[in-house]
C-alpha cells in the first residue's frame, strides 16, 4: 500500500515526497507551467466546477464538503483509473494550492484514497 501525503504547490518538494501529482482544478495562481515541480495534473480528481464554487473554502460548510466530495468520488471513474496507474509507487504526495490547510479537497481525497487502499 501506497503512503500517500499532501502538501502545499507551494512548498519546495522535499526528498520523501515520491510522485508529486497536483489534485486542483484550475492551475494554481503564480505558478508558471515551466517551473512546476510535480509530475502530473490530475485535475479530474478534484471537486466539481459547482462544488467548488459552492465550498468557497468556507470552514461553515466543511462538513457539508466533505460529504458532498466524498459522494462525487464514489462516481469518479478518474480515482480507479489513478490507482490502477499508480499501483506500484511507494510515496504519493498529492500537491494542492487553497491557503487553508485545515479545509481543502487534497485532505478529502488524501483520506478517501487510503479507505480504498486498505
Amino acid at each position: 500500500m501506497a503512503t500517500i501525503k499532501i502538501r502545499r504547490v507551494y512548498e519546495k518538494a522535499a526528498a520523501g515526497d515520491g510522485i508529486r501529482i497536483l489534485v486542483d482544478r484550475l492551475w494554481p495562481r503564480g505558478v508558471k507551467k515551466e517551473d512546476a515541480s510535480w509530475v502530473e495534473w490530475q485535475k479530474e480528481l478534484a471537486p466539481s466546477p459547482e462544488l467548488r464554487k459552492w465550498f468557497g473554502h468556507d470552514p461553515e460548510k466543511w462538513s457539508q464538503f466533505k460529504r458532498k466530495y466524498a459522494a462525487e468520488l464514489k462516481t469518479n471513474a478518474a480515482v480507479v483509473a489513478f490507482l490502477n496507474a499508480h499501483k506500484k509507487d511507494k510515496v504519493i504526495t498529492l500537491l494542492y494550492s487553497a491557503h487553508d490547510e485545515e479545509h481543502n479537497q487534497a485532505l478529502v481525497l488524501q483520506e478517501y484514497l487510503i479507505k480504498l487502499l486498505s
